[in-house]
């Protein structure tokens, strides 16, 4: 896939929104990334070697223990970028990133882009607005992690991963999921079932279809809403997700 030759036709929306003076100064630098699932882009305390532009699908930073167990602290759409650790300097990652749903990436190498962040005023400015962004959902989902339910915190995941498909379908595994929530996979074996049953979703063989997104809102905590009309605030109202609709927290 060639890289796109103007900004406004980039399917990220860092990139779409640049001045094309702005854009033509870094095209050079970009390389067309497919993500299949489970693509590690970043390893905790690891050098970062490239910064991730996602055109489709969805990265997840995982905060990964000692004994292996590990729990989803933020993710990265087509919105944003990963990693936001080059932002504030850091050539080291903090956590590990990985792909939780296949897309693809443009990328180019970190130092040319902590290069261009000091010489393109545009692209600073966007990267530092989304990267206030992307804190107000980590911080979210501290809270959301803690005083939420699984089956809240499940139909969150759900509505985040659908705003950044196309379509309604979308595939990821149950132990996945288990991870991302940071709950034992029988768990997340019960709440899908009784999402299933409940006529929100269909679940088969790793796939996910969204079948009844209103009731999703209805079933999901606050916290969904609340990130979105962040990101919304923060990025303005063309963020490049998908027209779905959001129901107030």
């Amino acid at each position: 896939m060639s890289i796109p030759a103007v900004a406004g036709e980039c399917e990220n929306y860092i990139l779409s929104h640049l001045p094309e003076n702005e854009y033509q100064a870094i095209r050079p630098h970009l390389e067309f990334f497919p993500t299949p699932l489970r693509t590690i882009m970043f390893e905790r305390n690891k050098e970062i070697e490239y910064t991730y532009f996602p055109l489709s699908g969805e990265h997840s930073v995982l905060a990964i223990m000692e004994d292996g167990a590990a729990v989803e602290v933020g993710t990265v759409g087509n919105e944003g970028m990963s990693t936001v650790d080059t932002l504030t300097g850091g050539m080291t990652a903090v956590e590990t990133t990985i792909c939780q749903i296949a897309g693809e990436s443009l990328r180019m190498p970190v130092r040319k882009f902590m290069e261009a962040l000091e010489r393109l005023p545009e692209l600073k400015r966007l990267c530092y607005r989304y990267l206030q962004a992307y804190l107000s959902q980590v911080s979210q989902s501290v809270a959301c992690n803690r005083l939420h339910s699984t089956e809240e915190r499940f139909a969150r995941w759900i509505l985040m991963s659908h705003d950044r498909v196309k379509g309604d379908e979308f595939h990821i595994t149950q132990e996945f999921l288990a991870i991302m929530l940071g709950v034992h996979r029988p768990s997340i074996t019960l709440v899908a079932r009784a999402f299933q049953q409940a006529g929100l979703i269909k679940y088969n063989r790793g796939t996910v279809t969204v079948v009844d997104r209103e009731g999703l809102e209805e079933a999901s905590c606050e916290c969904y809403g609340v990130v979105k009309q962040q990101f919304l605030r923060i990025l303005g109202q063309n963020t490049g997700w998908p027209e779905k609709q959001v129901k107030p927290g």
